[in-house]
């Protein structure tokens, strides 16, 4: 099998400043991507990450675009800016964590707008581009929550399932028009925003968010998700390795949506007792 390429594609990749945005701006200029798009506020993360791609890849151009892709025009303004891409990665999103007597509305009504309907409102302007010329691929960046319901994460519950029945919905008629449409559910993965929701966690299920680590216990292998593991993932899915899968969410979760949720307070001291016993176990072999 030929290795995973991307030579001479464009990309267009939201939430780009950090996490699994700025390892798939790595993964996909690795793979010989030609031009990346990269857009999210924080626009000095930003240049940073210009400056190292183009310096450690000559190859692939690197344009940026700070904006706030939740204000009303900014999803627009960046589809025009940006022109024709071969690839969108949807990716922004920052959903408040906690139950539902506790959600902030208006902050909510902001996640929303930039990461359900946001996805849905760049989608359109990048598919209009890629039906005319027949081609292309839209990565919806989800979370295994849309799937693996949560009380204590309500709001990501509701919008990711919002984002997998949205994938699916297009996904199902876009390779009529040569296009792919695909979804990433990952679990959590050690980025700045999961430490924000695991805080959050704490708070709820032991009353103190510094104990938001031992969260982990109860997580396949004792550890979250690397961002890099869920960029190859949307690498290969981004590659003509695909042609054939659309309509369709891959979950990248280490089984956690399979086991029904380990994020689950009764679960932790089980789990970290049999890996400290497995570890004892080990050690002493």
């Amino acid at each position: 099998m030929t290795s995973l390429t991307l030579t001479g594609k464009t990309a267009l990749i939201t939430g780009a400043s950090k996490g699994i945005g700025l390892a798939t701006a790595w993964t996909f200029a690795e793979a010989g991507a030609r031009h990346l798009h990269l857009a999210a506020r924080d626009g000095a993360a930003l240049e940073a990450a210009k400056r190292e791609i183009e310096a450690r890849h000559p190859g692939t151009q690197v344009s940026t675009h700070a904006l706030d892709l939740s204000a009303p025009g900014a999803m627009k303004a960046l589809a025009d800016a940006a022109g024709d891409v071969d690839i969108l990665i949807n990716n922004a999103g920052d959903m408040p964590s906690g139950p539902l007597e506790s959600l902030d509305w208006d902050l909510l009504r902001r996640a929303l707008s930039l990461k359900l309907v946001g996805y849905m409102e760049l989608s359109c302007y990048v598919y209009e581009g890629m039906k005319r010329r027949g081609s292309g691929v839209i990565i919806n960046d989800i979370g295994n929550s849309g799937e693996n319901y949560d009380a204590n994460y309500i709001a990501g519950s509701a919008c990711n399932a919002g984002v997998m029945a949205f994938t699916r919905a297009l996904g199902g008629v876009s390779l009529d028009h040569g296009v792919r449409v695909v979804g990433v559910n990952p679990g959590p993965v050690a980025t700045d925003r999961m430490v924000k929701i695991m805080r959050r966690r704490a708070i709820d299920n032991f009353g103190d968010e510094s104990r938001w680590q031992e969260l982990f216990d109860a997580y396949p292998g004792g550890r979250p998700a690397e961002a890099r593991e869920i960029a190859e993932l949307m690498l290969f899915l981004a590659s003509d390795h695909a042609q054939y899968i659309t309509g369709t969410v891959v979950t990248i979760d280490g089984g956690i949506a399979a086991r029904g949720s380990v994020i689950k307070t009764s679960n932790y001291a089980a789990n970290r007792a049999a890996r400290l016993a497995a570890q004892a176990s080990a050690q002493a072999a």
